[in-house]
């Protein structure tokens, strides 16, 4: 059987930085996001590490997860239950420190 995982990644640089996404190979993913030659937004905060991952057997439900994880709802949901207290600290300061340079 073939598994789909959403994924929540945190900075080991840039305490709060954030990246959720979805995959079929979780090792995979997480060693392109932490590879120099990542041309997209997780290279500015890389290295990463996996704060959560749920795995699904169906990819379309993986990816509906992951779209809501990153609605408005589905961030307080991650906030409540998915995440560290630490991370949830750290997220927060991260969040407002960027609000602050709008």
């Amino acid at each position: 059987m073939t598994w789909y995982c959403t994924y929540i990644l945190k900075s080991s640089k840039n305490s709060g930085a954030i990246y959720i996404g979805y995959t079929k190979d979780l090792k995979a993913r997480l060693a392109q996001h932490n590879s120099p030659e990542n041309p997209g937004y997780s290279k500015r905060y890389a290295p990463w590490v996996l704060e959560t991952y749920l795995a699904f057997s169906d990819e379309i439900e993986a990816k509906r997860f992951e779209i809501y994880l990153k609605s408005s709802s589905g961030k307080a949901f991650m906030r409540k239950r998915l995440i560290s207290n630490q991370f949830k600290e750290a997220l927060e300061k991260f969040n407002n420190s960027r609000e602050g340079k709008r």
